[in-house]
C-alpha cells in the first residue's frame, strides 16, 4: 500500500493538471506554428509561470485499490500482481488467464 501523503499529491497534481489545461494548451500550440524568435520566447515565459504540478507528464498512473506506482495495466487501472490476483479468482469478467 502506498503512502497516503504520495497519493495525496498525486490527487493534488491531477486537480492542477485539470484546471490549467486550456491555459497550457494554447501557447503550445502557438509555438508549434512556428514564429518569430522573440514570439516563442514570450510564450515559453508565460509556460514557465505556470505552476510545475500542472504539467500532464508530472502526472503518474497509480492503481486505485494499491496506489502502487509500477506495473499498472491502463485497461484496468490495477497494478499487475492486483490483476493477475483478480482475475485468478474471476473477480474481472472477460479477462482470462492466459495458458499456452
Amino acid at each position: 500500500m502506498a503512502k497516503k501523503s504520495l497519493i495525496a499529491r498525486e490527487k493534488k497534481r491531477k486537480k492542477l493538471e485539470e484546471k490549467f489545461y486550456l491555459i497550457r494548451r494554447y501557447p503550445t500550440k502557438e509555438m508549434s506554428k512556428g514564429g518569430s524568435l522573440s514570439e516563442s520566447w514570450e510564450i515559453q515565459g508565460k509556460l514557465e509561470a505556470l505552476p510545475r504540478n500542472s504539467a500532464p507528464t508530472r502526472l503518474h498512473r497509480r492503481c486505485f485499490l494499491t496506489g502502487r506506482p509500477r506495473a499498472n495495466v491502463r485497461d484496468f487501472g490495477l497494478s499487475g500482481h492486483i490483476l493477475r490476483e483478480m482475475v485468478h479468482i474471476c473477480l474481472l469478467p472477460g479477462a482470462t488467464r492466459s495458458s499456452w
